[in-house]
């Protein structure tokens, strides 16, 4: 009976961790949205006035951020740094999108 009542405990502990996982992943699907609505903003602001889509100063000062946010947070800084670049190429193209777009106005 013992093994049943720590099984179903345990089961209970799943259900708990995995809803809090689907609340982190809702959060972090707003944020992101958040996120492209601010950087859509850039692209159009750099697009109006001919400045390049992308910033590679401006990429190399995040991703050195976003490392040390990440060590500080117990985070592997790699993934962080992985997750990061994935997010600016999505940016990237989207402000060239915009200024292709702005250069046929």
């Amino acid at each position: 009976m013992g093994e049943i009542d720590k099984t179903e405990e345990a089961k209970a502990i799943l259900g708990g961790l995995r809803s809090s996982i689907d609340n982190i992943d809702a959060a972090l699907v707003h944020m992101l949205a958040e996120r492209f609505r601010c950087t859509q903003a850039v692209g159009e602001l750099k697009a109006t006035h001919g400045l390049p889509p992308a910033d590679p100063a401006r990429e190399k000062l995040q991703i050195e951020r976003l490392r040390r946010l990440a060590a500080e947070a117990n985070l592997d800084p790699d993934f962080a740094e992985k997750f990061l670049n994935f997010i600016v190429k999505e940016v990237i193209r989207h402000h060239e999108a915009i200024a292709a777009e702005h250069s046929t106005d």
